[in-house]
C-alpha cells in the first residue's frame, strides 16, 4: 500500500516504522495532547509518511472511541501503513514501555510504603496531581465549551455527579443522546461544522467481512485471560474480578483518562475498597511520570487490589498478575475498535449525529473532570473528608480544622510551576516529589 500524494513520501518499510513506534513509546510523556503532537511531527511533518488530512481524520475517528485515543491513533496509523501487523506493533510499542516502567513503580510503592522518605515523596506527588488535574479541566474546557448549551451540559454533568452521585456511564449516555438529537435540528448549539470524509473505494460487503473477522478475533483475545483465570482460580478470584471490571471500564472510557478517573476512584475506593483515596491520587501521580497513556493508573489499582487479595498465590505474584490482567483488558479492546472499525472511518466521519454526540460528550467530560479535581483537592488538603446523603442529595463535608498547611504550600508550588512558569508534567512531579521529601527530612510535614 502506498499513501504517496503531493507533499507526502512513500510508505516506509516495516522495519523503519517499527523503529519509529519504539521511539514514540519510549518518549510518549505528557499526556494525550503531547503524544498526539509528537506523532504528528514524526509521521506528517518530518517523514511525510501520512497526509495531513488522513492524520486528522484518523484523530477524529479515535476521539469517537472509548479508550486511550493516543494509543488508538498510533494503532490506526500503523494499520494504515502496514495493515494488521503494523497496527499491532504501533499499538503495543506505545503501551509496553510505560507498562513495564509502571510495574516497577508499583513494586517500589508496595515495598516502600511506611518508609518516611518514600511517604514524603508521594505526599509531594499528591500536590502535583492537584495542579495537573486542574490544568486538564482548563485544557478540555477550552476545546469543548464553545456555546451556552455546551457550558450548560458541563455544569449539569458536574452537579449530577457531585450532588446526585449519578453513575459516570449514565452521564455520558445522557450527554450523547442530547448531542444526537440536536445534531440535525440545531447544530449551532453544539458548534458543529461541516463533517465529511473521502468516499471509500471498497464495497460495503468487503469491509463488513473484514470487520466481522477482526471483531471475533479480538473478542477472543480480549477475554481469553479472564476465562483462563476463572478456569484455574475460580470465578470469584480477584484476577477475574479485575478482568471484568476493567473490561467494563474500557467500554465506557470516553473523553480520555481523566473523564473516567472519577468513576474509577468511586468504584475502587468507595465500592470495592481496593485502594484508599490517598493511594488513588498516588497512582495518578505515578502514571503521569511514565511514558504511555495516563490510563496506566488502572495498572496501579489492579496491582494493589490483587496484592491484598491474592488467594492461593503469593502476594507479589498475584499483584504482578493483577497488573498484567488490568493492562490487558484496558488495551485489548482498543485493537478491536481500530481493526474492526477502521474500514468504516469515512462513513462515520460523514455522520453529523456522531459528531453531535461527541461534542456533547466532550462538554460533559469537562464537568466530570472538574468533579475529579474537587475530589482530589479535598482529599489532599484535608485530613478528614466525609460523605452523607441528605434526602436525594449526596453531599461531601470537610472539617476545616483538619486542613493541612504543608499540602497547601506544596499545592501552591505545583500551581505556580504549571500555570505561571508553564513547566511540563514530568518536571512538576519531579520537583514536588523532591519538595515532599525535603519537608519530611526537615520535619516540617504536618
Amino acid at each position: 500500500m502506498t499513501l504517496a500524494a503531493p507533499g507526502t513520501a512513500a510508505t516506509p518499510s516495516f522495519a523503519d516504522a517499527t523503529k519509529l513506534w519504539a521511539k514514540v513509546g519510549a518518549l510518549s510523556f505528557g499526556g494525550a495532547a503531547g503524544q498526539i503532537a509528537m506523532m504528528h511531527r514524526f509521521v506528517v511533518d518530518e517523514r511525510r509518511w501520512v497526509e495531513e488530512r488522513r492524520f486528522l481524520d484518523a484523530l477524529n475517528y479515535c476521539t469517537l472511541l472509548p479508550g486511550p485515543e493516543a494509543q488508538q491513533l498510533a494503532t490506526y496509523l500503523g494499520w494504515l501503513m502496514h495493515g494488521v501487523r503494523g497496527g499491532l506493533v504501533a499499538g503495543l510499542l506505545f503501551v509496553i514501555p510505560g507498562a513495564v516502567f509502571m510495574l516497577g513503580l508499583c513494586l517500589l510503592y508496595a515495598l516502600g510504603t511506611g518508609v518516611p522518605l518514600i511517604d514524603g515523596i508521594f505526599f509531594g506527588i499528591k500536590a502535583a496531581v492537584l495542579a495537573i488535574v486542574a490544568e486538564a479541566v482548563i485544557r478540555i474546557g477550552r476545546r469543548a465549551m464553545k456555546t451556552w448549551l455546551l457550558v450548560a451540559l458541563s455544569i449539569a454533568a458536574f452537579l449530577a455527579i457531585l450532588l446526585l452521585n449519578a453513575p459516570f456511564p449514565l452521564v455520558i449516555l445522557a450527554a450523547g443522546a442530547v448531542g444526537i438529537v440536536l445534531a440535525t435540528r440545531q447544530p449551532d448549539l453544539l458548534s458543529l461544522k461541516g463533517v465529511g470524509g473521502e468516499p471509500t473505494t471498497r464495497s460495503l460487503a468487503e469491509r463488513a467481512r473484514e470487520a466481522a473477522t477482526s471483531a471475533l478475533v479480538w473478542l477472543a483475545v480480549w477475554w481469553a485471560p479472564v476465562a483462563l483465570a476463572a478456569l484455574l482460580l475460580g470465578g470469584g478470584h480477584i484476577l477475574v474480578e479485575l478482568g471484568l471490571f476493567f473490561s467494563k471500564l474500557a467500554v465506557i472510557t470516553f473523553g480520555g483518562a481523566y473523564a473516567v478517573l472519577a468513576y474509577l476512584a468511586d468504584e475502587a475506593v468507595n465500592a470495592k475498597h481496593w485502594v484508599s483515596a490517598a493511594e488513588m491520587i498516588d497512582g495518578l501521580g505515578l502514571a503521569e511520570t511514565t511514558p504511555g497513556p495516563t490510563i496506566l493508573v488502572n495498572q496501579f489499582v489492579g496491582f494493589l487490589a490483587a496484592m491484598r487479595a491474592p488467594g492461593p498465590l503469593a502476594p507479589l505474584a498475584a499483584a504482578t498478575l493483577g497488573a498484567i490482567m488490568t493492562v490487558w483488558v484496558t488495551f485489548a479492546p482498543s485493537f478491536l475498535w481500530i481493526f474492526a472499525g477502521a474500514p468504516f472511518l469515512d462513513d462515520l466521519r460523514r455522520s453529523p449525529r456522531i459528531a453531535g454526540a461527541l461534542a456533547a460528550i466532550t462538554a460533559a467530560v469537562v464537568g466530570v473532570v472538574a468533579h475529579l479535581a474537587l475530589w482530589f483537592a479535598l482529599n489532599v488538603l484535608f485530613r478528614t473528608v466525609r460523605q452523607a446523603d441528605v434526602g436525594p442529595l449526596h453531599l461531601i463535608f470537610v472539617e476545616p480544622a483538619t486542613i493541612r498547611p504543608d499540602a497547601l504550600v506544596l499545592s501552591a508550588l505545583a500551581v505556580a510551576l504549571i500555570f505561571v512558569l508553564h513547566r511540563g508534567v514530568v518536571f512538576t512531579v519531579a520537583v514536588l516529589a523532591a519538595a515532599g521529601a525535603a519537608l519530611t527530612l526537615l520535619g516540617l510535614r504536618a
